[in-house]
């Protein structure tokens, strides 16, 4: 069984941290959104949120790329869990700041 680049590299980037995958996939939606939000002018947590959904979907389409490759079917499930891993925190924050902005507006009308 031949190991795509990106397989390799995701194997590299666990040996060099010592995490799991689904801690990775944690932090990297994390520092992803966070970056996001902290890089842009005006502070919009959905529009981060939908660009860390954009980058875990395109990851797990090379996934599912190297599945078929190497057992002939797509793990459509550890793809589903990879992308609740990575949106996770940014869902959990988009949505607190989505609650907030609501009680401001129902205070001050």
């Amino acid at each position: 069984m031949d190991i795509s680049t990106a397989q390799s590299i995701k194997l590299t980037i666990v040996s060099a941290t010592g995490l799991s995958k689904d801690a990775l996939h944690v932090y990297l939606g994390m520092a992803v959104y966070l970056t996001l939000i902290v890089g842009t002018r005006r502070f919009r947590p959905y529009l981060g949120w939908l660009v860390v959904f954009i980058i875990a979907c395109a990851g797990e389409w090379v996934d599912r790329r190297d599945d078929i490759g190497s057992f002939g079917y797509w793990r459509w499930q550890a793809s589903a869990h990879d992308v609740l891993n990575t949106l996770f925190w940014p869902t959990v924050l988009t949505l607190l700041w989505l609650l907030k902005c609501r009680s401001k507006a129902s205070v001050h009308p």
